[in-house]
């Protein structure tokens, strides 16, 4: 597993819906990125000027939304994963 740094959380996308409502499906090519994902692993927090750290609000297992072109892509395990600043959640689904 990867552990990240400072305010960067690692964010295990969701699954897309494969058909619309009506029960048409979507191909690849059509499907949007995904914006909705499961937290797995929080940083340490961010740093603050003053050397005070400050803890990040998300915990693994948390749901979130986040930004759509936000984080950077890796693969690990043939599993896709999103490094995110924590800045770039949304919020938290509940």
């Amino acid at each position: 597993m990867i552990r990240p740094l400072g305010d960067r959380v690692v964010v295990k996308a969701l699954p897309l819906e494969d058909r619309t409502k009506g029960g048409i499906v979507l191909p690849d090519t059509v499907k949007e990125k995904p914006q909705k994902g499961e937290i797995v692993a929080v940083g340490s927090g961010r740093l603050l000027d003053s050397g005070q750290r400050v803890a990040i609000d998300l915990k693994p297992g948390d749901q979130v939304l986040y930004s759509k072109y936000a984080g950077n892509e890796v693969k690990i395990d043939d599993v896709d994963y999103l490094i995110l600043r924590e800045t770039d959640v949304l919020g938290v689904l509940e």
